[in-house]
Parts: C-alpha cells; sequence; structure tokens
C-alpha cells in the first residue's frame, strides 16, 4: 500500500510530572514513541512522519532512526492542528494517523486498518470498554457505520452512557483528509482543532466512515500519568513472557520477568528463575538454568550453561557447559570457551578464558587471554591499567596461578608455570616452572602484642 504513517507526539505531558517528555518516557527500556515507530515501519510506509512540540530537540537526539521526518508543531492546538502541520509532508496516498503515547498497537491491527481503506471511506479503530471515562464517544448510525464521536467534555448523558471509545487511529486517503482537515472549528470546550471532527465531516461530505474495534484494550491504551504507564509495562512483560512460555521456557514466575530488548531465539529445556532481566539481542541454548536476580545484555549464552543467583553478564560470549555465579559480573568482551568456570565475586572484561579453566573466586581478570586448563587461584587481579593504557595478560595451557597474585600487565604466564601464591608478577613466567616473589618470613621470638591500659 501507498502509505504515509504521522505519529503524533508532542504533547508535554503535564501529568507525567516529569521534565522528560512523555514519549521518551521508557517502556520496557524503550522510549514510548519508538515502540510505535518500530511498529509503523513494519507496514513499510513511504513516508514516516512524527509531529514533535514539546522538547522537539530532546526527541529528536533520543530518536535517530534516518527514516524518520520531523515536523514541528510550535504551537499545540490540538490533534487536527497537528494533523494540518504534518500533511504537507505527505505525497502517499493513503494517510495512517498514530500517537507517540500509545506504544502497543499491533502491526497486525494496523495491518487489516490500513486494508480497508478506500477514496471516500476512513476507517477508525475503537475500541469496548468497561470504563469509558476519557474517551471519546464513537456515535454509530443504524447502519453501524460512524456517524461522528463526541469528546467526553462536550458529550451528552446520552453520549456519556455510550462504552464504545474512540482510540484516534485512524486511516483515510490523502485528498479525502486534507479536505476534511480545512473545516475544522475549534469551537469546543477545550478552544481546539478536534482530529475526530474529521469524521463528521467525512459523513456530511457523503463518505463513509468504517468502525473497526480492536481486540483488546491494552492495545490501544494511551498513556496520561507513571500508573498507566506501570500497567502497560506489566501488560507487556506478561506478553513477552507468554511468548517464551509458548517456546518451551520455564519461568518460575512470568509477573518476575523483564525482557527490555529481544530474545532472539531459545533453545529447549531452559529455566528462568525470578526477577532476572535481559536487555538488547540475546541468545539462550538448551538446557540452560538462569538463577534468580541476573542481568543478561547483548550476550550469547551456549548449551549447558549454569548461571547462578546475582550475576551481571554483559555483552559476552558463554560457551557450551560453562558455570557462572553466584555474584559474577562479566562485563564487555568476555568470551568464556567450553566448559569454563567463573565463580563467586568474580569480575572479568575484554578477557577470553580457555577451555576447562576455572576462576573460582574473588578475583578479576581484564585484559587478557587465558588458555585452556588454567586455575586462577582466589584474590588474583590483573593489573591491566597504568593510568592511561590498559595492557595485556597471557596466561597458557595448564597454568596454575596461586591465590593473591597480582599479575602486572604487560606479561606473560607460559604453558604449565606455576605461580606461588602471594607474589607480584611483572616479568615473564617460564614453562612448567615455580615462580613466586614473596618478602622472606621473619619469625620474633617473644614479642607481645600490645594491649590496651585500664580506663581511669
Amino acid at each position: 500500500m501507498d502509505l504515509a504513517v504521522i505519529i503524533l507526539a508532542a504533547g508535554k505531558g503535564t501529568r507525567m510530572r516529569s521534565a522528560l517528555p512523555k514519549v521518551l518516557h521508557p517502556l520496557a527500556g524503550k522510549p514510548l514513541v519508538q515502540h510505535v515507530i518500530d511498529t509503523a515501519r513494519r507496514l513499510r510506509p513511504k513516508e514516516l512522519i512524527v509531529v514533535a512540540g514539546h522538547g522537539a530537540d530532546r526527541l529528536r537526539a533520543a530518536v535517530t532512526d534516518p527514516d524518520v521526518q520531523w515536523v514541528i508543531q510550535q504551537e499545540q492546538l490540538g490533534t487536527g492542528h497537528a494533523v494540518q502541520v504534518a500533511m504537507p509532508a505527505v505525497t502517499a496516498e493513503n494517510v495512517l494517523i498514530l500517537y507517540g503515547d500509545v506504544p502497543l498497537i499491533s502491526a497486525r491491527t494496523l495491518e487489516t486498518l490500513t486494508a480497508a481503506v478506500r477514496p471516500g471511506q476512513m476507517v477508525l479503530l475503537s475500541v469496548e470498554l468497561s470504563n469509558p471515562a476519557g474517551y471519546g464517544r464513537i456515535v454509530r448510525a443504524d447502519d453501524g457505520s460512524v456517524q461522528r464521536i463526541v469528546e467526553q467534555k462536550d458529550a451528552s448523558a446520552e453520549e456519556l452512557a455510550i462504552r464504545e471509545g474512540n482510540t484516534g487511529i485512524l486511516c483515510a486517503n490523502r485528498d479525502d483528509l486534507a479536505n476534511h482537515l480545512t473545516k475544522l472549528k475549534k469551537d469546543n470546550a477545550q478552544g481546539e482543532y478536534y482530529l475526530t471532527d474529521c469524521i463528521e465531516a467525512c459523513v456530511q461530505a457523503g463518505g463513509t466512515v468504517h468502525g473497526m474495534v480492536a481486540a483488546n484494550e491494552a492495545e490501544v491504551s494511551g498513556i496520561n500519568n507513571k500508573r498507566q504507564l506501570n500497567e502497560l509495562e506489566r501488560v507487556y512483560q506478561r506478553q513477552a513472557a507468554d511468548r517464551l512460555m509458548e517456546q518451551g521456557v520455564t519461568l518460575a514466575d512470568r509477573e518476575r520477568f523483564d525482557l527490555r530488548g529481544e530474545i532472539e531465539s531459545v533453545g529447549m529445556d531452559v529455566f528462568i528463575d525470578v526477577n532476572c532481566i535481559f536487555e538488547g539481542r540475546v541468545t539462550i541454548g538448551d538446557n540452560v538454568t538462569i538463577g534468580p536476580n541476573c542481568q543478561i545484555v547483548d550476550s550469547t549464552i551456549g548449551d549447558n550453561v549454569t548461571i547462578l543467583a546475582n550475576c551481571v553478564i554483559e555483552n559476552a560470549t558463554i560457551g557450551a557447559d560453562c558455570n557462572i555465579g553466584p555474584f559474577a559480573r562479566l562485563r564487555p568482551d568476555t568470551e568464556l570457551k567450553q566448559g569454563a568456570k567463573v565463580g563467586n565475586f568474580v569480575e572479568t572484561k575484554k578477557a577470553v578464558v580457555g577451555k576447562g579453566s576455572k576462576v573460582n573466586h574473588l578475583s578479576y581478570v581484564g585484559d587478557a587471554i587465558v588458555g585452556e586448563r588454567v586455575n586462577i587461584g582466589a584474590g588474583t587481579i590483573t593489573c591491566n591499567y597504568d593510568g592511561a593504557n590498559k595492557h595485556l595478560t597471557e596466561i597458557g595451557d595448564d597454568a596454575f596461578i596461586g591465590s593473591n597474585t597480582a599479575l602486572v600487565a604487560p606479561v606473560k604466564i607460559n604453558d604449565g608455570a606455576t605461580i606461588g601464591a602471594g607474589s607480584t608478577i611483572t616479568r615473564e613466567a617460564p614453562r612448567d616452572t615455580l615462580t613466586l616473589t614473596r618478602a622472606k618470613q621473619i619469625n620474633i621470638t617473644g614479642w607481645k602484642r600490645p594491649v590496651k591500659g585500664e580506663k581511669k
């Protein structure tokens, strides 16, 4: 379809009680308006136009999609005025109107909506509401077509009893819509140009308005305050959890699961415990167990991996059969080869840990290449930063690093080397050799520990 999408995002959002423009508040880690843009893009529109007003500079800085055209509504004179401002940028045959604070609208619904539009015929999306307070009411003719929309502040008692509400989402022929927009007036309680008045204008011009009812209320719910934002966050997360469970994932509690990105693929027999957060793009293999309170960002998790409680994994690649945590932090560019183990209170950064190697506890391994079957003892650190530059530590296969060792990079530990506990290594450690640097132990006979005197 030859389609232009106009997304209205100019409002201040006073009820959010925030300096941040309303449409930039995050839902599932992404600005509200970005959800709408991403959905609109799935329709393959000829033009994708966002109407900005309040906080326009911040909006344009946050949304950098190259296919978005920006139109500035200098004065906020209503939804009809916003569309009037945007229309000069439209060249497509048909126009779809969306809203930057309605983040859960589905592409499937919009595809059905846009497919029904014809010259002289508008299509309007409505919703059946248990409580229609705050919504414009849909007034239908005897044949079921939409006759007009009346805003709540302008509605009679009879009209207020109507439970079918207007979502504001509509699609129309460009020329028809442009004509209807010229007939808008602001003689209403708000003193604004209502886009909804185009419905009545279409009917008066002899056209037809088809009303299509949305599948559910959440899909078309707008956000005006933090409570509504929280409610839709949980709707989004339940939907994400349901999709995962349909793929065979076991969730300890779908109400305590958060997806702020995309799980691109997930294997069989995966278990995810409570309070886990997934951000960016994550891939999970077969037979993976993820303990409670973990955060996983832009990472790949291989088959048969166990991640214990309270781990943070960011931009990392985890090979098969690895064991991580509890309380481990894998920072960007960490790669664990098959069967590697990173234990409790271990931090890694830009490190490759070889097949079968172990960093069990209380250690920092950064800017390092660790070979296979290496054991790194508790309290070991790679001293990789000299205050200006980062340096590499290389540890060969089958090396053994004793506890409380400082490896001062750049430094190389060769295959089979053993480093004695408590050492500070500044030079290359030879192959199959014990290397240690340690002050001589001194025993002082008869020494007495100081004692506190009596209080006076």
